[in-house]
């Protein structure tokens, strides 16, 4: 009997779970879900399924529990997978992750390899599938002799239009904080039209493109990260214009800037006397004195917004104006600001969100020479506030190429993304089985 740990129990495992446990008597294994929230493990998890109680800092019991296992899955937040990655190796235990392969696990990959481990990271979404899914049409087109011009990738986490009922078109149905923090990483880096480009934490808001998806309607995104790196991971030298981004709907990124500027999502400092502030005063902390004007005006001025525009009815609804009391003590600006956003952006129990993916491949045809975009679009809805699109997509890819490393199918070893074939094709190919399907489109 082969014997899974998953540590971590949050948003994205649902969909990870019910798939091991589905699978768990055909493949003879034995789950154990761990997460410092018991109650969370036994909502998720059916018997024979073992649900534990985990504190990542105990040493002794995550080398204990790990030293039992035959793979590993971190659902837990980035900054501790070095930790259990350090674990893993003085075990010999393989681990998938859903996060960035990061500098520090990168660094371990050469001891994994003379261990025979696989550290797969970048198994979910996006990154995850935005990889296999970009990888298996570069491959294709490259394979048909085809010179790839152009490569653009967007992927959003948003809220079904079903269940699309409030001016920012948003809900949560992923970390909070992530949301809150987002572009804080460092500049966006990309190359467009031959030539690199870098976008500032402080203008990334104001910097966006729209995409039409077919039966979804309009989209706008923004840049990611450092597109710069994926050039050497997908193979793509030379390349003239690589960007990635994320996508929100019209109008989100201008509003959401102006929080940004105000310094409402600043997480380098703790606030004073937060529990005892309110909604109003919080904003108010950010702008200069005045006895006449009020908060809301003092901020429509400082930004320069217009009163009859979409912004003021999205700042109103969030309630940033209103006196309700904030409660959290030692809150850093961006602690306070997710939890005002997690009171009004709350999936509701029957609501439903929606991922949405979107590949351009701009290539110069072998045979015409004339120019091709092939755009590639994804689209899942979830069923509920439990069972999300995010954990599905999330969820499903890391539960998959657990199953093909068990049996045997995937025979890496070392740091690796699921950019190559014997990954991403037999991955790619069950998840189609679940309605993750791309539909592709020539112009």
């Amino acid at each position: 009997m082969k014997k899974i740990l998953i540590l971590g129990a949050g948003r994205s495992s649902t969909s990870l779970i019910r798939y091991l446990e589905e699978n768990a008597s055909k493949y003879s294994w034995q789950l154990t879900v761990a997460d410092q929230d018991l109650e969370l493990v036994r909502e998720k998890t059916n018997a024979p399924t073992i649900a534990i109680n985990f504190d990542v800092f105990n040493d002794d019991f995550r080398d204990a529990e790990i030293e039992k296992a035959d793979v590993v899955i971190s659902m837990m937040p980035a900054k501790f997978h070095p930790v259990i990655a350090k674990s893993c190796l003085r075990f010999s235990k393989s681990l998938l992750t859903a996060s960035y392969e990061s500098d520090e696990i990168r660094k371990m990959s050469n001891d994994a390899k003379m261990r025979g481990l696989l550290f797969l990271n970048e198994m979910g979404l996006d990154p995850g599938i935005d990889h296999m899914s970009a990888m298996q049409i570069l491959e294709r087109l490259k394979g048909e002799g085809h010179t790839i011009t152009g490569f653009e990738s967007f992927t959003g986490g948003l809220v079904a239009p079903e269940s699309d009922n409030n001016p920012w078109n948003y809900k949560f149905s992923w970390n909070p904080m992530n949301v809150v923090l987002a572009g804080q990483e460092g500049p966006a880096k990309f190359v467009q039209g031959g030539k690199h480009k870098y976008i500032p934490y402080n203008r990334l808001f104001r910097r966006t493109e729209f995409i039409d998806i077919e039966g979804f309607g309009r989209f706008e995104g923004y840049a990611n990260r450092d597109s710069l790196k994926y050039i050497k991971k997908y193979n793509l030298q030379g390349i003239p214009t690589i960007y990635r981004g994320t996508l929100r709907r019209p109008g989100f990124s201008k509003a959401w800037n102006i929080l940004v500027q105000l310094g409402a999502t600043d997480n380098s400092y703790i606030m004073e006397n937060t529990e005892n502030m309110t909604h109003e005063e919080f904003i108010n902390s950010f702008l200069h004195y005045s006895e006449d004007a009020t908060v809301e005006l003092k901020l429509y001025r400082a930004m320069h917004i217009d009163q009859d525009s979409a912004i003021p009815e999205k700042l109103r609804w969030l309630g940033i104006f209103s006196n309700e009391k904030i409660g959290i003590t030692n809150a850093t600006p961006a602690q306070v600001m997710e939890h005002i956003l997690s009171k009004k952006w709350q999936l509701g129990p029957e609501d439903k969100d929606m991922i949405v993916m979107w590949h351009k491949i701009s290539y110069q045809d072998v045979s015409t020479k004339k120019n091709v975009d092939l755009s590639s679009s994804l689209v899942v809805l979830g069923e509920d506030m439990t069972h999300t699109a995010m954990s599905k997509t999330v969820g499903l890819p890391l539960a998959i190429a657990t199953k093909l490393l068990l049996n045997g199918q995937i025979q890496l070893s070392g740091s690796h993304i699921p950019t190559k074939k014997e990954i991403y094709e037999p991955v790619l190919k069950e998840l189609e089985g679940f309605d993750i399907c791309f539909k592709e489109k020539r112009t």
